[in-house]
Parts: structure tokens; sequence; C-alpha cells
């Protein structure tokens, strides 16, 4: 399936969080952290806002968005200013 966000929308595929410590300790999945960072997979039509492109790895908003599934994998479609940050 294929999303194409609209506007100033930013499709982000959200990046898994670690499920062990450094020191080998299991974390459950109740006691995980929301992740905050993922991948742009895809941006909107609103260009002149918009200053990220795809593949860049960023950090969101922690609440914010809309979760959907793609092909099985969790993504968030975001208004452009609930990015944060670009990570590199």
């Amino acid at each position: 399936m294929k999303v194409n966000p609209l506007g100033d929308r930013v499709l982000i595929k959200v990046q898994e969080s670690d499920t062990k410590t450094a020191g080998g300790i299991i974390i459950p999945q109740t006691a995980q952290e929301k992740t905050q960072t993922g991948v742009v997979v895809a941006i909107g039509t609103d260009t002149d806002i918009i200053k990220v492109k795809t593949n860049d790895k960023v950090m969101y908003d922690k609440y914010a968005g809309t979760q959907v599934k793609i092909d099985g994998a969790d993504h968030l479609i975001v208004k452009f200013s609930d990015v944060l940050a670009i990570i590199e």
C-alpha cells in the first residue's frame, strides 16, 4: 500500500525501541517508552514549508500525529511543525 501525505504532512516510519539494555536486561513491552524517532518515508505537497526529505532520520513530538499501519509496519502522519530535528 502506498500512502502520500497532503499539504504540510510528513509520513514517518517509527523506529522500534530496544527490547534489551546494554547489560542484557530484557525490557517488557509495557515498560518501554514510546520512541520519538523515525525515518521520513514520504512528504506532503507543500514543499515550500517542508524542510526534510525522504530517508532523513528525524525526531518528532511525543504525542504528535496519527498512527497508521502500512504493510505491517508502524507509521505516523505528522504535521511538519511537529518534526523537531533531523538526526545525522
